[in-house]
């Protein structure tokens, strides 16, 4: 059963943090990649762009008109994200608790219930 782990940034609350608390979610990601890549559960992951980078495209009247930034208006915004292949949801959100972010914002655990 596969599960995506979405992992979200609030710029505001990551600059409360001291450099020893960054470097501990960086180096916690090594280990969690780590982890779930020798216990096989490891399909993918992806760290995003920040939304200034972002263009978004809506379709109005048949035309499409592109926006700089993100979809969402929010401080916070969808920075990375991993997919896990594991035997329950349980374990899915076992293993999301154990991401380093979770110590300062959510990690949201969604079935993937389609794939192309």
């Amino acid at each position: 059963m596969k599960f995506l782990l979405t992992l979200h940034m609030n710029p505001a609350l990551w600059a409360t943090l001291t450099d020893d608390q960054k470097n501990a979610v960086y180096e916690g990601h090594g280990a969690f990649i780590k982890l779930i890549t020798e216990s096989g559960e490891m399909v993918e992951t992806k760290a995003l762009a920040e939304p200034g980078d972002t263009k978004t495209v809506r379709v109005e009247n048949g035309v499409a008109r592109t926006t700089n930034g993100g979809f969402v208006e929010s401080e916070a915004f969808l920075c990375g994200y991993y997919v896990v292949d594991v035997e329950s949801e349980a374990r899915a959100v076992e293993l999301a608790a154990k991401i380093p972010d979770a110590q300062y914002t959510a990690v949201e655990v969604r079935k993937v219930v389609h794939e192309g």
